[in-house]
């Protein structure tokens, strides 16, 4: 998707951003989900299991926020641990936990889990890795991240719908950033969740906030097996994507799980 670096407000940025989405989610049905399309991104092994992600132990939060934006929100020796032990990246790990918990404090009805968030990092970039790129301390994904052309010879037909501004095609919409967001739904979910006054989707706290306002509202429900394949088949209407994103969220479980014994 494109990327809109809009000011916002830094007092309570955050806490505005995802307040906002869940406004919208309650009140504002002239909103569209924008169509999600499939990434480059590396793919992950679709091997047997259950096809959604089963609900996993909620992350804890800090007794008082490590720093500015949904990072900040989650426990830094529970990210550590759980970092070492599933393969994900510490600062990608803060930003799905963080986002997690926003979510669930705004809108608990949705119970989105880090998990689900985390398979979809995986799946889009990698955790924001895609191509050689890192993620920076502030979450910025450098150098930028970009899809394939939607120029309908592997994918579906999207012609620019923001005249190049996010994802530097003034002829084709292209996925941008670690979460793979199109500019139609960037335009429709921009937020900062990182707190800078900077909305860009290719600042993966800022993806992933984005990301989880999406989820719970094509599905409000993505605590239950088909409210879960409700919004992520809206994210991208691939079954093998579910199944691969449902595959990496199970795994991350089983890890947190296993590194709290």
């Amino acid at each position: 998707m494109t990327v809109f670096r809009g000011r916002v407000p830094k007092i309570a940025a955050v806490a505005v951003a995802v307040l906002l989405g869940t406004a919208l989610l309650a009140g504002a049905s002239f909103v569209l989900l924008a169509p999600r399309i499939p990434s480059a991104a590396p793919s992950v092994s679709q091997s047997p299991g259950p096809d959604f992600a089963v609900p996993a132990e909620a992350p804890p939060a800090a007794a008082e926020p490590t720093g500015p934006g949904v990072a900040g929100l989650v426990d830094a020796g529970w990210v550590a641990k759980v970092s070492a032990a599933s393969g994900i990246p510490e600062r990608a790990l803060a930003a799905y936990a963080g986002a997690a918990i926003a979510k669930s404090r705004a809108m608990p009805t949705c119970g989105l889990g880090w998990t689900t968030l985390a398979g979809i990092g995986l799946v889009e970039s990698d955790h924001g890795r895609h191509g050689g790129s890192s993620v920076g301390a502030d979450g910025t994904v450098t150098p930028p991240i970009f899809g394939i052309a939607l120029d309908g010879s592997a994918s579906s037909h999207i012609p620019d719908s923001d005249g190049g501004l996010l994802d530097g095609d003034p002829n084709f919409d292209r996925a941008v950033g670690p979460m793979q967001l199109i500019p139609q739904t960037w335009r429709n979910w921009h937020t900062d969740g990182n707190g800078d006054g900077v909305e860009d989707p290719q600042n993966i706290d800022d993806a992933v906030v984005a990301t989880s306002n999406y989820l719970c509202r094509a599905s409000g429900d993505m605590a239950s097996r088909d409210g879960w394949r409700a919004g992520v088949l809206a994210f991208n209407g691939s079954g093998a994507y579910a199944q691969s994103v449902a595959n990496a969220a199970n795994r991350y479980a089983k890890a947190a799980a296993d590194a709290g014994r």
